[in-house]
């Protein structure tokens, strides 16, 4: 065999073999996005208890999430929250502690299919119909807040783009312009872009709203880069404003909480 025909062979072994690898990327994507905890529903419901928190369920009794109402009656509005990856909503409890010790707000944590003991498979079409679900039942007699941490970024930016009327203001904790772009970064050899369906394009969905955007990016985030976040920001035209902790890992904020919060709060309600 000559050179040339070893060079051909080579590179015909080298396409093939990269074109499996893309075929099982693309076959296992939702195994790389989602990383849902299944717990047994009496556990999840030991675990609510001791956070606290209440279950959130649906008119047909289903559960979708947990919730804690403000000690302080009636409150000044509620808040939902759209965790991230590798969480669950009882482990977001401590959204409700930290958010509580400031502001008279009921707090609602969305459970994804697929995660903890709701029925169901993630994915971005089921996140954002339990989303809309949740949404559709919170309290419209005040204002209502989103929280959005990474990848629940993503979810929170839909909400708002979709009920821009009715979100008075969001943070978003550790995100993105779009996942795809978060997923090129790590994998920058593969055409990210052509193989993955679940996109979470947030800056197309904050074209249609115009509320209060709080942005947290973090110098040290591996998992999510600051660059990300500080895109989505940039590319924002409403009232916005920016947290950048330089020493934060991914979801860090490296300040007091009661400070934090205490800041998100003056901002969401300011005129």
């Amino acid at each position: 065999m000559t050179l040339l025909n070893l060079i051909k062979l080579f590179l015909l072994l080298g396409g093939v073999f990269y074109l499996l690898i893309c075929l099982y990327m693309a076959l296992w994507q939702r195994s790389f996005l989602f990383y849902p905890t299944v717990i047994p529903p009496e556990q999840v419901s030991n675990m609510a208890h001791e956070a606290g928190l209440d279950r959130w369920t649906n008119a047909a009794g289903q559960p979708i999430g947990f919730k804690r109402l403000s000690p302080v009656q009636p409150s000044q509005g509620c808040v939902l929250i759209a965790y991230g990856n590798g969480s669950s909503a009882v482990s977001s409890a401590h959204y409700a502690d930290d958010i509580q010790k400031v502001a008279a707000l009921d707090v609602y944590i969305l459970e994804y299919p697929g995660y903890e003991d709701r029925p169901g498979t993630p994915s971005q079409a089921s996140l954002f119909q339990a989303a809309r679900e949740g949404f559709d039942l919170l309290p419209t007699n005040g204002p209502i807040y989103l929280v959005g941490e990474s990848l629940g970024s993503g979810v929170a930016c839909y909400l708002a783009g979709r009920y821009p009327d009715r979100v008075s203001g969001t943070l978003l904790i550790s995100p993105y312009n779009r996942v795809t772009a978060v997923a090129q970064s790590h994998y920058p050899l593969l055409p990210v872009s052509l193989l993955m369906i679940d996109r979470f394009p947030s800056e197309h969905f904050l074209k249609d709203y115009r509320g209060k955007v709080g942005i947290v990016v973090d110098g040290k985030d591996i998992t999510v880069p600051e660059r990300f976040g500080r895109r989505l920001y940039d590319g924002y035209n409403g009232p916005k404003k920016l947290w950048a902790f330089p020493d934060g890992g991914h979801c860090q904020i490296t300040m007091p909480q009661v400070d934090f919060w205490k800041e998100v709060t003056t901002f969401w309600k300011a005129q």
